[in-house]
């Protein structure tokens, strides 16, 4: 079951021109954060084109990747597809 939202593990990595490059991390698979209304409690602060950088699965086989946000406002935040980083082994 997802956790859910947690203000406390967003935070900014950094910020220029109007653009501001988050880090998440949460338990929760990142189908989960991939939700129309799963940032909806940091709609005040996330803007269109914000990228999330986010550990997501971290109780289990944890994955990495970039969320862009597409929108945000009165109607909730909504973020495209994780790019996934990092996959697979390099061994």
């Amino acid at each position: 079951m997802a956790e859910g939202f947690k203000a406390r593990n967003l935070s900014v990595l950094a910020y220029a021109n109007g653009f501001t490059l988050w880090h998440y991390i949460t338990p929760d698979v990142a189908a989960d954060v991939d939700t129309a209304d799963y940032f909806a409690d940091a709609r005040d602060m996330l803007r269109v084109g914000d990228f999330i950088i986010a550990n997501t699965n971290r109780d289990a086989t944890m994955s990495g990747g970039l969320f862009v946000v597409a929108s945000s406002g009165a109607g909730g935040v909504d973020v495209r597809d994780m790019t996934a980083i990092g996959t697979g082994n390099t061994d």
